[in-house]
């Protein structure tokens, strides 16, 4: 059974994803999450929670993105610009990051 059908079809969208694919979606939103909250309690090298807690976030990030604002079932050329700006964004971000010393 697949996860997609096919309502939005007229409107020039994709097909989108049923309930049950949301669903799945939370899920994995909450088991990272789980993950980001147990890496507060457990001792890692700072530097390498930082860079743990990063990727985490970002992977919420674009999955919400991709699939709770539709951005995955628009045309290419939104999904273009979204992913340039997030990069630009990351960059910055890091670059404002190592002014820091979060990761020397």
């Amino acid at each position: 059974m697949s996860d997609l059908h096919d309502t939005n079809a007229e409107h020039g969208h994709g097909a989108h994803p049923t309930e049950i694919f949301y669903i799945k979606i939370a899920a994995i939103l909450a088991l990272v999450t789980a993950v980001e909250v147990a890496l507060y309690y457990w001792s890692f090298e700072e530097k390498l929670n930082n860079v743990v807690l990063i990727a985490l976030a970002a992977i919420k990030f674009v999955m919400v993105a991709a699939y709770f604002m539709h951005l995955r079932f628009d045309s290419r050329i939104l999904r273009r610009l979204f992913i340039s700006g997030f990069v630009l964004a990351v960059s910055v971000y890091i670059a404002y990051l190592m002014t820091l010393g979060v990761f020397i």
